[in-house]
């Protein structure tokens, strides 16, 4: 008898974890359903290409390449057009400048529908935060990218530099073309991981490569899952392959940041350390963080602490090896240009063998190059928001409150009614007459309003002395046979890597400057 009432009793167990399976699908369905009607409904006044019953347009993206098919869809919708990644989530694409200063001069948060798939690995750091977090912690963080905390990092890009172009000079003995984008990158951590955590002049370890291989896969994996809206509900996610793949590589980003962060608490408890650290001519990004209080004397906690260290070392290295490998391949796309922004450096440096604060804003034509790189390949191609209260455009079109906006930089910066032949590279482009009469909101390589990148200067400090350096060491030419192919993965890479001849220009042409 007792075994009949069990097997009864573990019946209806089933039974009722099945109905009660179903019943929170179906909720979960219909709420689904609702927000899409919503979204829809925000954006039926915005015309837009035609869209796939299922997968939206996310799966003419993966066929035909993200940024060729945004920007002739571009053409097609002036000002804006629905961008619709599965049948769930759906965004206003905007790529005009008038479009994008009524969102971005304000303050609204990031979107969740993209952003939080990042909270696994960056957590809740600047990045991520609004409201009076986001200010409290961008009001804590400020005075890590003051001028004088800068001024120190002219030294450490170059020596991460020289390390680079050191093996470089091995590479091109080789006479052919090589891949330049993962050297890039692995200078760029070097020198984070210096300006970050005070880190010795040694090369990267073991650990830090790993680090890097780790946020490269991280990268990869989060543009999958954008992408991919089967990939968007986190707990179907984290049961496939990509998921796990992704808790691994979070789990290495971690454990990097966690024994780094240790290691300089355990430091600041020696009195000798101590003393080194005060003697230092710099602080480092960690000694801020750690150091750092509000108005009631408050510091951040453990977690907020690795939190704004993940998401400075990512957006950081990633981004700024982006902008210069992409600059260098325009520079060997260019070698008239090229050429011009060598003689500007040598005049620049004169006699002297080593770069100074003061000379980073005399090379004017290097930096006018540098932009119109970032204007073609912006390294941060696409950034999304959520509106936290409507919205009214230039042409009187509206949003309410909840809609979902992608600002398309990529498409932005090759809108031929803002930049008249956009596909050509012209440095002019970014003279202070030119400068002056253009829309504020047409170049917005490091986003714009409130919520702007808070190191946009630490990087292009870093991409000046980098890119000088470079060309007073290498003349740079293209490999027909291999010509990048732009990919976006959160920041702008290549599907083909960035492969170039470099061509090593001999004594005295900047090898002791580095």
């Amino acid at each position: 008898m007792v075994p009949v009432l069990l097997s009864l009793s573990v019946s209806c167990l089933g039974l009722w974890a099945s109905g009660l399976i179903l019943v929170l699908g179906f909720l979960k369905l219909l709420s689904l359903l609702l927000r899409r009607q919503k979204l829809a409904r925000a954006m039926d006044s915005f015309p837009g290409p035609p869209t796939h019953w299922l997968f939206g347009h996310s799966l003419e993206i993966q066929q035909t390449g993200s940024l060729d098919k945004v920007v002739s869809w571009a053409h097609q919708f002036p000002y804006a057009h629905p961008l619709w990644y599965g049948q769930f989530v759906g965004f206003l694409n905007i790529y005009e400048p008038d479009y994008a200063k009524a969102v971005y001069s304000r303050g609204d948060p990031k979107a969740p529908d993209v952003y939080d798939f990042l909270l696994q690995w960056i957590g809740k750091g600047l990045l991520v935060l609004h409201g009076p977090k986001w200010f409290q912690h961008r009001k804590l963080l400020t005075p890590g990218f003051h001028y004088d905390v800068l001024k120190p990092y002219v030294a450490l890009f170059a020596d991460s530099t020289r390390a680079m172009l050191d093996k470089w000079e091995e590479k091109a003995r080789e006479d052919k073309s090589f891949d330049i984008f993962c050297d890039v990158g692995h200078m760029a951590l070097d020198t984070l991981m210096k300006c970050t955590f005070g880190k010795a002049d040694t090369g990267l370890g073991h650990r830090d490569s790993s680090y890097y291989q780790a946020v490269g896969e991280l990268t990869l994996l989060t543009q999958q899952r954008i992408e991919s809206f089967q990939y968007h509900n986190d707990f179907i996610y984290w049961l496939t392959l990509h998921g796990r793949r992704f808790l691994r590589a979070c789990q290495v980003a971690h454990d990097h940041t966690d024994q780094v962060i240790r290691e300089r608490k355990a430091a600041l408890q020696d009195e000798k350390e101590q003393e080194k650290i005060q003697n230092r001519r710099h602080l480092d990004f960690l000694d801020i963080l750690l150091g750092a209080r509000d108005e009631d004397g408050i510091k951040l906690s453990d977690a907020e602490l690795r939190a704004e260290v993940d998401t400075f070392m990512f957006e950081g290295h990633d981004t700024t090896t982006s902008g210069i490998s992409w600059f260098l391949y325009c520079m060997a796309l260019y070698p008239e240009h090229q050429q011009r922004c060598r003689e500007e450096v040598r005049e620049v440096l004169g006699d002297r063998d080593s770069f100074q604060w003061d000379d980073l804003g005399k090379m004017t034509y290097l930096t006018m190059c540098i932009k119109e790189s970032f204007r073609i390949y912006p390294p941060v191609p696409q950034v999304f928001r959520q509106l936290s209260k409507p919205v009214s455009f230039v042409d009187g079109r509206s949003l309410p409150a909840g809609s979902l906006v992608s600002l398309h930089i990529y498409a932005l910066h090759r809108n031929s009614a803002v930049w008249p032949d956009p596909e050509v590279f012209d440095p002019l482009r970014f003279s202070s007459e030119n400068v002056a009469r253009r829309h504020p909101f047409a170049f917005i390589p490091f986003s714009a309003g409130p919520r702007n990148c808070i190191g946009q200067q630490f990087a292009m400090n870093e991409m000046k002395v980098v890119t000088a350096l470079c060309l007073l060491r290498f003349e740079f030419a293209l490999d027909p046979l291999r010509l990048p192919i732009p990919l976006p993965q959160l920041v702008l890479r290549s599907r083909n890597g960035i492969h170039l001849h470099l061509k090593p220009l001999g004594p005295g042409s900047g090898k002791q400057l580095c």
